[in-house]
């Protein structure tokens, strides 16, 4: 069992900046691949990134690689995402969740935070 707790979210102008942590409880954090999921509006929830269970892979969707980058302190236990040259479609709901194999679909994954949201304004 673990469970995630999200922060970091918040409203940005087009163009900026924002780091994302989830923080993991339980020593089995290391176990685990990580992932970011969004949800915008209207819209069904969608994956963003993933990283291996010791960091040194790494998978995105299209529309943000090259902007976002998914990095894991195992130390910390403890995963982010680092958005860079936000956009207004950039907007929702960003969820992370932990997986016992590397995943770039929501059934992949057994655990789940409770998400934060992400407004980017024009």
């Amino acid at each position: 069992q673990v469970q995630l707790v999200e922060s970091g979210g918040g409203l940005v102008q087009a163009g900026g900046s924002l780091r994302l942590s989830c923080e993991a409880s339980g020593r089995t954090f290391g176990s685990f691949a990580m992932g970011w999921f969004r949800q915008g509006p209207g819209k069904e929830r969608e994956f963003v990134a993933a990283v291996s269970r010791t960091g040194d892979s790494t998978y995105y969707r299209g529309s943000v690689k090259g902007r976002f980058t998914i990095s894991r302190d195992n130390a910390k236990n403890t995963v982010y995402l680092q958005m860079n040259s936000l956009k207004p479609e950039d907007t929702a709901v960003y969820y992370c969740a932990a997986a016992y194999g590397m995943a770039s679909v929501s059934s992949g994954y057994n655990y789940w935070g409770q998400g934060t949201q992400v407004t980017v304004s024009s």
